[in-house]
This record gives structure tokens, sequence and C-alpha cells, in this order.
């Protein structure tokens, strides 16, 4: 049963955390009323973090071969990133591990200025180079505005797909080995999955139904294609943050004094267009707070109590001022009129499962019979 507000007499909340039925109409809680995103936590953790002396010893072994497959090469690994807390803090570990990093920042137009300047403190104080993707901006509008048409939740995997593919694509040109990944079980595994869905031909799908212009610039790797990338390229990505004590509080304060990094307020908040979309679209047509699952994740490792995550709960999530100024900046960069974006607003749902997610068999014989002609 779908649930939109607290005042709904079948509304619930997790005991342990801040996870409900309305972030989640299919959430289940046991005997105790701990909701499944905890018990999935623990398993999760479980199996990919390493703590104490055996997540050191670990991360050793990965700097120490990261080291090796350098040898004679420009760079030793790769790094994507975007002025937010996690890759800020990789490139710290990294400098401080003794790797030559390239670092790779996907511009898609939106970028805040406090994002340009922390990712320039990261490049100066680190010593690292930089590769800066600048996306073609009418094709990736243009994709955008399919999303808000075809009226399904994750717009931002247009922007995820494509950060993915450029990392990828750059690690294989330059032959490097080993792409360092922010990627982390303690703070951001908690997320469900009706909220995101980055899928390729899912993208193609939509474009094709919604897009205006044929897509000749979008870093896009065809699902068949990255199959075979998958088997012909040798990188590994490493999520050192899975090995290592990984407090956001205390890494905010060392990123602070050693690179001089200032926080932009909210998880990926580095992005106007992701502050925009997670601070008014996803709480106004969606009704998905994200901040509750940001929040749980915090206290399924410790790093928060419920009474914590509550009060940030209800704070403001949207400041008044920046969110006007944000709205006028947004629709205008999208050439939204404000009734056009009214009706949007208020338009139904549609799931991403309406749109493709896999190509048909024609499609797929076609292409590789190209591919290996």
């Amino acid at each position: 049963m779908m649930v939109r507000d607290k005042n709904d007499p079948n509304y619930r909340q997790c005991s342990l955390s801040v996870m409900d039925n309305i972030a989640d109409p299919d959430i289940t809680f046991d005997e105790n009323g701990i909701c499944n995103y905890y018990y999935e936590y623990l398993e999760a953790e479980k199996q990919h973090v390493l703590k104490g002396e055996a997540g050191e010893r670990k991360y050793a072994e990965i700097i120490a071969q990261i080291l090796a497959d350098g040898k004679g090469k420009k760079y030793d690994c790769i790094l994507g990133v975007s002025g937010g807390v996690d890759s800020t803090y990789l490139a710290y570990l990294a400098k401080q591990a003794g790797l030559r990093v390239l670092c790779v920042h996907f511009d898609n137009g939106w970028n805040s200025e406090l994002a340009v300047k922390n990712i320039q403190n990261i490049v100066e104080k680190c010593g690292f180079d930089l590769y800066t993707y600048v996306i073609d901006w009418e094709e990736f509008r243009d994709i955008q505005l399919a999303y808000f048409k075809a009226n399904v939740i994750d717009i931002e995997a247009v922007t995820d797909i494509a950060i993915s593919n450029v990392v990828n694509r750059i690690a294989a040109e330059k032959k490097i080995k080993h792409v360092l990944s922010g990627d982390n079980i303690v703070t951001e595994y908690t997320l469900p999955k009706a909220w995101t869905y980055k899928n390729t031909s899912n993208l193609m799908s939509i474009q094709k139904a919604f897009g205006t212009l044929k897509l000749k610039k979008y870093p896009l790797i065809h699902p068949i294609l990255r199959r075979i990338y998958a088997r012909t390229t040798k990188f590994e990505v490493q999520k050192p943050l899975n090995l290592l004590f990984y407090n956001k509080k205390e890494v905010k304060l060392i990123i602070e004094k050693e690179l001089d990094w200032v926080d932009y307020g909210g998880k990926h908040y580095e992005s106007v267009f992701t502050r925009f979309y997670q601070g008014y679209i996803l709480p106004t047509k969606f009704k998905v707070d994200k901040r509750k699952a940001h929040l749980s994740n915090l206290i399924f490792s410790g790093q928060l109590n419920k009474a914590e995550a509550l009060k940030e709960l209800n704070s403001e999530i949207y400041p008044s001022l920046l969110f006007k100024k944000d709205l006028d900046f947004v629709l205008k960069k999208l050439n939204f009129s404000n009734d056009s974006f009214e009706v949007y607003l208020n338009a139904t749902e549609v799931s991403h499962q309406e749109f493709s997610s896999s190509l048909r068999i024609t499609d797929e014989l076609r292409l590789y019979y190209f591919l290996f002609k």
C-alpha cells in the first residue's frame, strides 16, 4: 500500500533507523520493528568491509600492487573527482601512499563554484594531473529533458552512466590498470532499488522515445560493447574506503585541514542539478527524501544515532533563498518555462521498466556482425 505522509494510519518507520514506508512501500520489518535495510547492510558489511589490522594489511597489499603495476608508466592509477567527500579523501590517501594519480573530472555543465574550487585544491595540493571531460551540453540537455518527459525517477542516471564510461574509457586509452573508487559500504550502501535505474539500454530507449537529437558525442558504451570491453581491458577497480576506518565527520575534518576542502551542505550537492533534484524534484514529485537512506546508513555503521538523524531530517531540506536561486538557474538552463515545469511536477510517475532495459536479439546479432565482420 502506498503511504504518502506520516498522518496515514498505515505509516511505519524502522525502530532503529529513519527508513519508512514512504521512502519504500516494499520495506519490511521484523518483530522488533527493525527494517530489512539494516540486515542487508550487515550482510554487505560482512562481505565487503575489512576492519582493523586485516583491512590495513589488505590496503597495503593493494597499494603495493598498484605501485608495481605502474612502473614504467606515467600514472599508477586513475581517480574520478567531483569535489565531494569520498573522492577528495581518496585523493588524500593516494597522496599519502605515494601514488601517481590521474584525476578525471566529468563536467556536465552543472558544477557549483565550490566544487570547482575543491577540485582545484585537490590537484594543486596533491600534485596530481587533472583531465577534465567536458560533455557536449546540447546532447546532454536533450537526454535530461527526455528523462523529464518520460517522468521516470532516476534523472541522475544520465550523469552516472556517462561518468562510469568516461573513467573506464580513459583508463583503457592510457593503459592505466587501476581505478580508485570512492564507493563504500559504511556511508552509502543503503538505497531503495526503486530510486535508481542506471541502465544504458534504458537510457537509449528513453532518448529514442523523447529525445530530439541523435547522440553522437555522449560517452555511451553500448551494453554489448561493455561486455566485450570487460573481457579485453585489463583494469581493476579498487575500493580502499572499505578497508580503512572511515568516519564521515572525522574525514571531513582531515580534508578541510589538509586540502582546504569546503563543505557544500549535502551528499552530492557539489552539483547544482543534483542539489535541485534531491532537494526539490525528488521530494515534491516522487515523495522521496534521500536523506532517509543516507542517515540510516550512518546509523547502521555506528556513525550516528536515531535522535541525531531525526534532528537532521526535520531540518530544512532546501534553504528558501538557495532554492529560489537554483530554480531560476535550472529552468533557464534547461529551457523550461515555469508552467511546463509545474505540469511536469504534477504528471504521474512512470516506471523505468516501461522502457526497454535490454536489446532485442535482432539488434544484438546485427551489432555482433558489425563488430566481428
